[in-house]
């Protein structure tokens, strides 16, 4: 029985803004920052912002890596990773030399040098996406989803079929993924006002319907 969303709090992300979006959602949420807090959650958000490796160096250091991956994977609990949340959910990035914790066959790449392109980087700021199979966040029958961006790193997906939704600066990339119990977004919902907050509401609605 789901009675409360865990956001992880590793040292890199906004974890109080994601708390706020969760509790406007509707939904009860608590920190929690140890091993053993993990091991006891039942849903779990993995927000972060920040470096790669510092992150991946975060969560190991404190013992988090392996708690997260035994619940997540072993005992299916629901989970969402936001930006770098995201990023660590894959098996490594462009960013540097740690290697993450491996529950997408993906990774992290760079977007190309403004020279090339004409585009600032890091993408920040608000663009649309688009729904690419059915899921229980990004709705397909949505015709406007609009979610705020900051990050110079985009996700490469080796199975196509993980591929939730994608977004479009200087050509396609992957803004959202999914595979069974683990969804992750390259937007930031706490900052992306009614969209964000609709994404984090359905959310809810997912983790509560397989308590």
């Amino acid at each position: 029985m789901v009675n409360v969303i865990s956001v992880l709090d590793y040292g890199c992300g906004n974890s109080q803004s994601v708390i706020r979006m969760v509790e406007k959602a509707g939904a009860s949420a608590r920190i929690i920052c140890t091993p053993e807090e993990v091991r006891d959650a039942t849903a779990l958000i993995l927000p972060g912002v920040g470096a790669f490796d510092h992150g991946m160096g975060e969560l190991v250091q404190r013992g988090l890596d392996k708690a997260l991956s035994k619940v997540v994977l072993q005992e299916q609990v629901p989970v969402l990773g936001i930006c770098l949340g995201m990023q660590l959910m894959c098996k490594g990035s462009e960013e540097g030399r740690a290697p993450g914790l491996g529950w997408f066959d993906a990774w992290a790449t760079r977007f190309p040098d403004a020279r090339e392109t004409s585009l600032p980087v890091p993408h920040m700021g608000w663009n649309l996406l688009s729904a690419v199979k059915d899921n229980p966040l990004l709705p397909r029958h949505e015709q406007e989803q609009r979610f705020y961006f900051v990050h110079s790193y985009r996700i490469h997906c080796n199975d196509s079929s993980d591929v939730a939704a994608t977004c479009n600066y200087g050509g396609n990339f992957v803004a959202a993924f999914q595979k069974n119990n683990m969804f992750g977004v390259q937007f930031h919902p706490e900052k992306s006002h009614r969209f964000g907050l609709g994404m984090m509401r359905r959310f809810t609605e997912w983790v509560y319907a397989q308590a």
